[in-house]
């Protein structure tokens, strides 16, 4: 099937061992609150650095107190909760952004991302190739709805639904942003990659497009 039909697989075991534990927490299991904090940190800490920079312990520290106080009121599986918990992040990385807007040295998303409404495999391929640190400075010199798009997708591991109901916009306008978002940081991976082949004397080869591939 492919690495596409193994991502997905693991994703839906991931999500279900989520749900599970999630379930296990609202009824007082601490345990297994620890597990879904295990599951969710890394990537929701990827996230918020994404959108606030060297901040982003702070930020998330503050998003999970939330999250442990709400968490009672969550309906919905794995999936889900990885989406609620994302927008719960997001509205506080906004407003650690609107509190720090004297601060001299801007987030590595641009400032107006403080305007946002609150509420492709090959390209992805590449992506993962990179440590969790070289993707959000490739990411972080996306047009600002690209980039929270692709962070989203790539970084959080949401699906396009669920980065729309997070971003607040159409699914059609995330699809947008994510694919020429992803398009663009294929082209300077592609880029990288023939500057590092021709400094090694050895001609890159031919690089596809998006609209090639499938």
């Amino acid at each position: 099937m492919g690495k596409r039909g193994e991502r997905r697989r693991t994703q839906h075991r991931d999500d279900g061992e989520l749900g599970a534990a999630v379930e296990r927490a609202q009824g007082g299991d601490e345990e297994a609150f620890s597990l879904v904090y295990r599951l969710i940190q890394p990537k929701l800490l990827g996230y918020v650095r994404g959108l606030v920079g060297e901040d982003a312990e702070d930020v998330a520290a503050e998003a999970w107190l939330e999250i442990a106080r709400d968490l009672g009121r969550f309906r919905g599986d794995g999936d889900g909760f990885r989406g609620w918990t994302a927008t719960i992040a997001r509205h506080r990385a906004l407003d650690h952004l609107r509190r720090q807007r004297s601060r001299p040295s801007p987030a590595l998303l641009e400032q107006d991302v403080l305007d946002l409404p609150g509420g492709q495999d090959t390209e992805r391929e590449a992506l993962e190739t990179l440590s969790t640190e070289q993707a959000l400075t490739l990411i972080a010199d996306l047009p600002r709805d690209q980039a929270e798009a692709v962070l989203l997708r790539v970084v959080v591991g949401l699906d396009g639904p669920a980065t729309a109901r997070v971003l607040g916009k159409r699914p059609g306008a995330v699809r947008t942003s994510s694919y020429r978002g992803l398009k663009r940081l294929a082209g300077q991976l592609a880029e990288r990659g023939a500057q590092g082949c021709t400094a090694a004397g050895v001609t890159p080869p031919a690089s596809r497009t998006l609209g090639e591939v499938e």
